[in-house]
């Protein structure tokens, strides 16, 4: 088990190594960098700049601009040295998870996330802890029930609510319940409300909670969806196995059979998935929810960093979020031989 953990930590290395190289160079071919972006500004053009092909003709904007003044502009935002030594450069700081500062939010990349993260925690842990309270139990109940009325239109229930987008569902959710066209039961944005820091605690608990409730089921009915029929039909497929049949033959109480022995095998296909699960409702966020119902998180901070073209945010959390990736990754394969010690990682390396 040591030895396959340290393969796979060393093997995250060049992992992350070429995440992060293909990344860089696509950005060095993208046009309307902040360089461009500051020499158009000072020249008097809005916009992005058009791409172009030469050197001496990088900045169309910089007509009529001392070249001196372009060339602070280009040490300014570090980009006076070549491409190989601003990456080896970049890369050094990231080990010492120095990311930088943003180009225009003026605050480190890591500052910048941290505000961030109380939006997307509230997104992703609730989303998460909702769609599995209530698709696992729901999908014991349809295995059991396999074929009955009850798995029928529970199916049909979730299946539709799975073909609706989330964002198409937080709209109406807002139109219907938000004060749009019909009833004003819930906020329409925030995560809290103006004057939450006057309330007392129990009553900022539940402002909190209150603004939670229609993004979360926006969020929350297509997971639901798919974790549902995935705990269904591993259940159902257990059920069929010989070792059911053999267990009611013995005359053990179907409870007994479904949680003694069907339980923990039909679990793992599921709780494999829960590292990874977990640690993306930390750090993920929805951009068109955020967009929709007025939450700056990170599914935002991450577009508009794209759109401004500042590289330390997206290239900064991009190593961040990659990290995360690969430990949740080898906690999913780790986590296989905790439900099952049959399976062993040495011997089929």
């Amino acid at each position: 088990m040591l030895s396959y953990i340290l393969k796979r930590l060393l093997l995250m290395i060049p992992t992350l190594f070429g995440i992060m190289l293909i990344t860089f160079l696509v950005t060095q071919f993208v046009p309307g960098g902040p360089v461009e972006q500051m020499v158009n500004q000072l020249s008097g053009k809005g916009g992005v700049a058009e791409a172009s092909s030469g050197s001496e003709s990088l900045y169309r904007g910089q007509q009529g601009l001392d070249p001196e003044i372009i060339a602070k502009i280009r040490s300014q935002y570090g980009f006076d040295k070549p491409a190989y030594e601003r990456f080896v450069i970049m890369m050094g700081n990231y080990l010492r998870f120095d990311f930088g500062d943003s180009y225009f939010h003026h605050k480190s990349v890591m500052e910048l996330v941290v505000d961030k993260l109380p939006v997307s925690i509230s997104l992703g842990i609730w989303t998460f802890l909702i769609t599995y309270l209530v698709s696992i139990p729901l999908g014991i109940k349809k295995a059991i029930r396999d074929g009955s009325r009850f798995d029928a239109w529970t199916s049909t229930l979730i299946l539709i609510g799975y073909a609706i987008p989330g964002f198409v569902l937080g709209i109406t959710l807002l139109v219907l319940l938000g004060g749009g066209s019909f009833w004003d039961l819930f906020p329409l944005r925030g995560l809290v409300s103006d004057n939450w820091d006057q309330l007392p605690w129990w009553s900022q608990v539940t402002d909190y909670l209150w603004h939670m409730v229609l993004p979360i089921t926006a969020m929350s009915v297509g997971s639901l969806a798919v974790m549902t029929l995935l705990t269904k039909n591993s259940f159902v497929e257990e059920i069929r196995k010989q070792y059911v049949i053999t267990a009611r033959a013995k005359g053990l109480s179907e409870n007994a059979v479904m949680y003694r022995h069907v339980f923990r095998n039909a679990m793992i296909p599921l709780v494999t998935g829960f590292p990874a699960a977990f640690v993306g409702a930390f750090f993920t966020g929805s951009l068109l929810i955020e967009q929709i119902f007025s939450l700056d998180g990170l599914g935002l901070l991450a577009y508009e960093s794209v759109l401004q073209r500042d590289y330390p945010v997206v290239l900064g959390t991009l190593y961040m979020f990659s990290i995360l990736a690969l430990i949740a990754k080898l906690l999913s394969d780790l986590s296989y031989v905790l439900i099952d010690p049959r399976i062993q990682f040495e011997s089929a390396s």
